[in-house]
């Protein structure tokens, strides 16, 4: 009878083990059983699988083992297609071979254990009942109780056999009743977790020139388990609705997908259709060869590249209802660019991170801020906040506020000091939030912007190495 055998070192059934002796057990990584396959992949870590394999099925019912399919598969989503067949029963077997899934199914069975003795060579064989492997292997030999010890001592664990429930790889079984007898292909269709892509965006800007260069990569992510090779790959960007549910993987449950990002940077959503393939409301950004989604890799392909588009650098502070400061506070350095066509980026921009870089003066990039951007049309205005202005300031006062007479309405006069460190001069927009219902601007000093109804904006040009100061008088309810 062939034998497996394990190498223990240690109390935790996990780590406890080495790989096993038997080759014919363990999958060949180079080699897969899936067929020819197609990923969809959607931003909240879900994808859709399409694997067409070749099957020789036998008139009627059989037994059909589908290995490789996804570990995060979710079985409820299953389909198979094919020319007179049909799904009888299917069962997802998840429970891999590890060496501590062996120790647990070996609760309750002999094995037989090798130790060395380190200073001679020799070995000795004892057999061993498995009692328990909670944590630590527990084996009764003899008329003794043993723990597995963590004594660095070599120790072999030798098992009969591999247990009929544990699988080398993630395994979908399905029994199929199949019209006629032959070699026929069919395509098995699931969702499965554990897949997800984002934009990941590299600017360059030329703050002299008012230029910058973007890079967009597309970043794939795969934790599900099992590698998908050769795949012809297709991304979805948009928020596709999902059911929030349960489902079990490797017993567990995990968390829900982590919300989509908010809409960050885009100040005017743009109304230009991007001249890339639509479906159901949602942009498709299909790689342009096949390629291997490896298990636990992050994999980037480039899908922008832009040179030379319009970008300015610029200064924006917004304040509260009144709020009021007891000394300056930085504002926010932002960057600011479109992507309409012709005088942007000439792009929808999927949700993703965009990082900014800029030259010093010996010529080198530098990082100097980024930040996350949701689903962006075509032609929006964006404004993308890179960190906090060193020498640029603001400091808000609350002046005056008094009760109007008898009426509900209430009187408020605010200052905004600008202050500038800086050797250029530079403009600042000032942001007034919190403008409720009917509030009016009674007073300012600059004319303002209103830009929402709950908010007005002041374009304050600030010399360098100077001051400049705004007052405004608002008559608000509150």
């Amino acid at each position: 009878m062939r034998k497996l055998f394990l190498l223990c070192c240690g109390l935790s059934a996990a780590p406890l083990f080495a790989q096993s002796a038997i080759e014919p057990v363990l999958p060949t990584p180079s080699r897969t059983a899936q067929g020819d396959v197609a990923v969809t992949i959607y931003n909240e870590n879900r994808a859709l699988v399409q694997d067409r394999r070749e099957l020789a099925l036998p008139g009627g019912r059989s037994r059909q083992e589908f290995p490789d399919v996804s570990a995060q598969i979710r079985p409820e989503t299953v389909t198979l297609t094919g020319n007179g067949i049909g799904i009888v029963e299917q069962n997802f077997d998840f429970d891999l071979l590890t060496p501590a899934a062996l120790m647990q199914k070996a609760v309750g069975e002999t094995v037989t254990l090798v130790r060395m003795n380190p200073a001679s060579g020799a070995e000795t064989r004892e057999r061993a009942r498995i009692l328990a492997a909670n944590g630590g292997v527990v084996m009764q030999i003899g008329d003794r109780i043993e723990v597995l010890r963590d004594d660095g001592l070599p120790t072999r664990v030798i098992f009969e056999r591999v247990p009929a429930q544990l699988r080398a790889r993630p395994t979908l079984s399905i029994t199929l009743d199949a019209a006629h007898a032959g070699h026929q292909p069919v395509t098995l269709n699931y969702l499965t977790g554990g897949l997800g892509w984002s934009a990941d965006y590299v600017a360059l800007f030329d703050e002299l020139n008012g230029r910058m260069d973007v890079q967009g990569w597309i970043t794939l992510t795969n934790s599900s388990g099992t590698a998908f090779t050769n795949a012809r790959t297709l991304l979805v960007a948009g928020a596709v609705n999902q059911v929030q549910r349960a489902y079990q993987v490797y017993g567990a449950y995990p968390p829900p997908p982590p919300p989509p990002p908010p809409p960050g940077g885009m100040i005017r959503a743009g109304t230009q259709t991007a001249g890339r393939e639509r479906l159901g409301g949602f942009y498709l950004y299909p790689l342009p060869e096949r390629t291997t989604i490896a298990d636990k890799q992050t994999k980037q392909v480039s899908f922008l590249n832009v040179s030379g588009a319009p970008a300015a650098r610029a200064y924006e502070y917004r304040n509260g209802w009144l709020g009021s400061a007891d000394v300056a506070q930085s504002v926010s350095s932002v960057l600011r660019f479109s992507t309409e066509r012709g005088g942007g980026l000439g792009d929808a921009l999927p949700a993703g991170t965009m990082r900014v870089y800029q030259r010093d003066a010996r010529g080198n990039p530098q990082f100097v801020g980024e930040q996350q951007i949701g689903h962006t049309p075509m032609g929006s205005s964006m404004s993308l906040a890179t960190g906090e202005s060193f020498d640029v300031k603001v400091r808000p006062l609350v002046v005056e506020r008094t009760r109007l007479n008898t009426s509900p309405r209430w009187k408020t006069r605010m200052l905004y000091e600008v202050s500038n460190a800086g050797p250029a001069p530079v403009v600042v927009d000032v942001v007034q939030d919190g403008l409720w219902g009917d509030t009016r601007i009674t007073d300012e000093t600059i004319k303002a912007e209103r830009l929402t109804a709950d908010s007005a904006r002041w374009h304050v040009p600030v010399p360098a190495n100077g001051r400049a100061v705004v007052s405004a008088t608002f008559d608000t309810r509150f």
